[in-house]
């Protein structure tokens, strides 16, 4: 059996999506549907399917939905694809409020069609290995969680969409867009945040919010990190989680381990222990390349691949009336991270209990 996927909004991610079901056995391209017809033509044009001029047409004829529009209209096309009866992939955040995507959830519960919500770096091995050593218990006790975005992002980049660096669609800055991604991995691997402490700033560019952000943060286990995310940090630098245990610590860039450092009697005779240098460890597949050819090569395929690997187990969870590895429910955890950090901040970096949003 395969399932026809239909993919709503032809902006930046939607070719991720398209290239990504095309790698599938199990689903076909369904067509494509942009407010400008132009883009759903040139996507159906590139990948197949056909270009639909409504909405409604689209949801007629394929049996599942990837929503990628800008953020803060994931809900208001999700429903109405919840209401045809169509299982739902929405893009990150899930939305940009937190009473709006719970009806998303619960519109999905309701009516007993299958939502989850792209988080695909969760589909890393190297991430996917770093959270099995965590779960069982080879870092010791968690002590400290740091998350570390900072990319770089032009004011074309910006100005290239009216709805990017907005708080109506965007839902903010480089946390809610861009650092999602990472606050819901280190929130995963940690086991939940308790609360932040927040200073945001718009220090680069001409937009309404943040482009730079500092964040501490008090995990639910009683471990503490750090969270930093920015789009004004030139050139732009690989994302990095680090975890510390009691009795080691990893660290991770752009998905792939720099240091692995787990001794479960952690001794070497030095008062101060022996310090460690990170190196980058290009895939063997890729070694014989020059060094940014291997950086652009492996994001692309691994950023696809990724995507491929959750589209994939979104596919199967629909076909398996089983719940997908992301629920639409576990999608609202990093929302209400950001959403209390952008509280802190309005609050003068004021301690905000997530629970509380």
């Amino acid at each position: 059996m395969s399932l026809r996927i239909g993919i709503v909004g032809c902006g930046a991610i939607h070719g991720t999506h398209a290239e990504a079901i095309q790698r599938i056995e199990q689903a076909s391209i369904g067509g494509f549907y942009d407010v400008v017809h132009s883009r759903s033509a040139k996507a159906a044009e590139t990948y197949g399917g056909f270009a639909y001029q409504s909405l409604d047409d689209l949801l007629s004829s394929v049996d599942a939905v990837a929503v990628c529009v800008p953020s803060g209209l994931h809900t208001e096309v999700g429903l109405k694809a919840v209401a045809a009866g169509k299982h739902v992939l929405v893009e990150k955040p899930i939305d940009v409020s937190f009473q709006i995507a719970m009806a998303l959830v619960d519109g999905a519960r309701e009516e007993g069609v299958t939502l989850s919500v792209i988080s695909q770096h969760r589909f890393s091995p190297e991430i996917q290995r770093l959270k099995r050593t965590i779960d069982a218990g080879e870092l010791g006790h968690l002590i400290e969680g740091d998350a570390y975005i900072k990319w770089y992002r032009t004011q074309a980049y910006y100005d290239s969409g009216d709805w990017r660096g907005t708080w109506k669609l965007d839902g903010g800055g480089c946390l809610i867009n861009q650092g999602i991604h990472y606050v819901d991995m280190i929130q995963w691997l940690m086991g939940g945040v308790k609360s932040v402490r927040a200073i945001v700033r718009t220090a680069a560019h001409d937009i309404e919010v943040e482009d730079s952000a500092n964040v501490l943060v008090e995990y639910r286990n009683g471990a503490m990190g750090v969270i930093q995310g920015s789009t004004s940090y030139y050139p732009g630098f690989a994302e990095r989680l680090e975890v510390h245990g009691k009795l080691g610590s990893v660290v991770v860039e752009g998905d792939r381990i720099k240091a692995w450092e787990i001794d479960d009697q952690p001794s070497d005779g030095s008062p101060y222990g022996r310090g460690v240098q990170m190196q980058p460890t290009p895939s063997l597949q890729l070694a014989s390349l020059p060094t940014e050819v291997i950086d652009d090569t492996a994001r692309r395929n691994s950023w696809v691949e990724q995507h491929r690997l959750q589209i994939l187990d979104f596919i199967e969870a629909c076909l398996e009336g089983r719940e997908p590895f992301i629920t639409g429910e576990m999608a609202l955890e990093p929302l209400k991270i950001v959403l209390a950090i952008y509280e802190s901040a309005r609050q003068d970096g004021r301690k905000i209990e997530v629970d509380s949003i």
